[in-house]
């Protein structure tokens, strides 16, 4: 017995293969449900709107495209920020979308980001006693210099690689991570 098509997971898919050649304002429902072998209708059960479509699809990117590392300490974070850098720039269409994605107010009630959680462990683990107030402060910071969003930036407003995307978090985040490095990472 075939097993079950994921619909969405199929769309998904491809309009990341369609990125590889369009951008997002270029792929219309239309094209997408040719691609997908659906109908277009079903395109719009699932995503009624473009942002319903760029928030799944940035979600969907975030997971499949671009998986953060695990990390435990600051030093581990940074080497996972630096590999998803060079991630962004094999494939910067599925980045820009992702980093627009994010920029979106939600339209669902979706889950906590991963990353988020992961940087709440990592502080846990390297600086237990912070307080929840510098702990939360810290963990969005961390989350935002990590993300798609500051990787388009620094690309698109500063021309930069990954490379220098990554001395640039270097210096925005080694202060902000100070309370819970108990060892330093090279600048």
């Amino acid at each position: 017995m075939d097993k079950p098509v994921d619909t969405e997971a199929a769309i998904l898919g491809s309009a990341v293969a369609l990125l590889r050649e369009h951008t997002f304002e270029d792929i219309s429902y239309l094209d997408l449900a040719e691609a997908t072998a659906v109908s277009e209708r079903t395109i719009y059960r699932r995503f009624p709107t473009r942002s319903h479509l760029l928030e799944a699809l940035a979600s969907w990117i975030e997971a499949e495209q671009f998986p953060l590392p695990q990390f435990r300490t600051p030093e581990e974070f940074r080497e996972a920020v630096r590999a998803r850098f060079r991630a962004y720039e094999t494939a910067p269409g599925c980045a820009f979308v992702a980093a627009r994605g994010a920029a979106l107010s939600p339209t669902t009630q979706a889950p906590a980001v991963p990353i988020t959680s992961a940087i709440f462990a990592m502080l846990d683990d390297a600086a237990p006693t912070l307080n929840g107030r510098d702990r939360q402060r810290i963990a969005a910071a961390a989350r935002y210099f990590a993300s798609p969003m500051f990787w388009a930036r620094m690309r698109t407003g500063f021309d930069m690689s990954a490379d220098e995307t990554l001395e640039a978090f270097d210096r925005a985040m080694l202060p902000i991570l100070a309370p819970a490095r108990k060892t330093s990472w090279a600048a």
